[in-house]
Parts: structure tokens; sequence; C-alpha cells
């Protein structure tokens, strides 16, 4: 599984956005399933608050599996946000914390994002970097 972070879902579903092509050129090429958590759709979904079109197909992405929730719960809050005090100075929101936190439970590394700066510095526990996409 690849994670996927917010940018991508908002490029892939809005033709205008600067990463569209770059988005859609990844994606076609990707072979497995896309995962992610409920605060990087919330954050999408605002960030698509403009066009209701653009979050229809949003959501047909998560209905249809293309993109798949992975749960979050209690027992994932104080790790969280430990890694948010952790990268306070960048600072970390709660969509990457959450990312963050799922890589290392389910541990995975591989991340489909338009926010390198940040996942360039981010760590996976102990199991080192993320391998960022595109």
């Amino acid at each position: 599984m690849i994670l996927v972070d917010a940018g991508p879902l908002v490029a892939l579903v809005h033709a205008d956005d600067a990463e569209h092509e770059r988005c859609k050129e990844a994606f076609r090429g990707m072979r497995e399933p896309l995962g992610t958590a409920w605060p990087a759709v919330t954050e999408a979904i605002y960030l698509l608050g403009f066009s209701l079109t653009a979050q229809e197909a949003l959501w047909d992405m998560i209905e249809r599996g293309v993109v798949v929730l992975l749960p979050l719960d209690a027992e994932d809050v104080p790790r969280m946000r430990d890694l948010m005090r952790k990268y306070r100075s960048l600072p970390m929101d709660l969509a990457d914390a959450a990312l963050v936190r799922l890589a290392e439970r389910e541990r995975l590394s591989r991340i489909f994002t338009i926010d390198r700066r940040d996942f360039q510095i981010y760590r996976i526990g102990r199991a080192g970097r993320f391998s960022i996409i595109p």
C-alpha cells in the first residue's frame, strides 16, 4: 500500500491544480492501493470547497475503494501528539501526524505527496525516511 496525502487527492480531482498532470501521471503508474486517514481527507475536502464537483469526485474515489481509509483510534492519539510536538518547528499538522503514525503502525514507507519538504524531514520511527512519490 502507498499512503496518500491531501495534496495529490486535490490534484487528482481538480484539473486546474498546478500539480494535476504530475499527480495523474504518477497515479497511472501505481499498482498498489492507496491508503489515507480521515484528517487528510478532511483537509482535501476543505481545499476543494470551491467545487462541489471536485469534492464529489474525491468522495467517489473513496466509495469505489480507489483510496482506502485506514482506521485511527484512541491508541494512535499519544503517538500523533508526540509527533506534532517533535516537529512543532515545521509545524506538523494533524493530517501529516496521522499519515506518519499509519506508516509506523502499518510498516509503510512510500507516500504520494506534493509536500516533499516536510516528508523528507519526517522519520518513520526507527525505519527511516519516506520514499516520496512523485
